[in-house]
């Protein structure tokens, strides 16, 4: 299945909700539990049971094929919504752990920082906090914006919707990247690891399923890995993703 050789509208959606609202977060959120450490080069999301903790169980592909007589557009447009959705609350969890002073880049791996293009095209170094801030942002403007995500009948997806969607997909992808590196300790503690693999497992398979995800962005380069890149390659090997 191609989305991008795949045009036309077929159904319409519902509303989306004005603005998103920051995610209520705990005043006081305790540090994670202290469990039996693992090899100091191996992450807790790759460690048993977390890297097998889900809600869904078996191949993802099951649920990334789109259904019989729904239009391809819609249907990544909808999907897309509920991914951004998902994950704009989930680091609302999480928010006052990555701070400025706790997350000074946009860090995804060892070694490895992503950069912000600004204004000037030029790339630079942001905090963690204000790089997904921007991401979200400019996110739900494009999800506002009825010229790029049109929800009234007998309007079409513009030409470039499936260009922006990968650029979307890409960003959204280092902020799983960047909470799967930096707070998944946190997610630990408030023993969310299921749901958030979940999501991100199904954000892998859909975004495989529509070439809106390169692996080069989820692996990074030889010098410089993104740390998901093993836990792609684990749930390849477990069964819930194909390559």
């Amino acid at each position: 299945m191609s989305f991008f050789n795949s045009i036309g509208r077929s159904m319409s959606r519902n509303p989306r909700p004005q603005k998103r609202s920051p995610t209520p977060t705990s005043a006081d959120m305790p540090p994670p539990p202290s469990p039996v450490s693992p090899p100091a080069s191996k992450p807790l999301y790759l460690c048993s049971p977390f890297v097998e903790a889900a809600l869904v169980k078996g191949n993802f592909k099951t649920i990334v094929v789109l259904p019989k007589y729904v239009d391809i557009m819609e249907w990544v447009a909808v999907n897309v919504f509920d991914f951004y959705t998902n994950l704009n609350e989930f680091y609302g969890v999480i928010s006052e752990c990555c701070t400025q002073h706790s997350c000074p880049t946009m860090s995804a791996g060892t070694g490895l920082s992503y950069t912000w293009i600004n204004q000037d095209r030029k790339s630079v170094n942001l905090p963690a906090p204000t790089y997904i801030d921007y991401v979200m942002t400019w996110v739900q403007n494009l999800l506002d914006d009825e010229n790029v995500f049109p929800t009234k009948s007998g309007h079409d997806f513009p030409q470039s919707f499936p260009s922006t969607i990968k650029h979307v997909y890409r960003q959204l992808l280092r902020v799983f990247a960047h909470i799967y590196h930096a707070h998944y300790p946190q997610l630990l503690h408030l023993r969310s690891e299921p749901h958030f693999n979940s999501l991100f497992a199904h954000f892998l398979a859909f975004g495989r399923e529509y070439e809106l995800l390169d692996l080069k962005d989820v692996k990074g380069a030889a010098n410089a890995p993104v740390g998901i890149g093993a836990l792609w390659d684990k749930w390849k090997e477990m069964g819930i993703l194909e390559g």
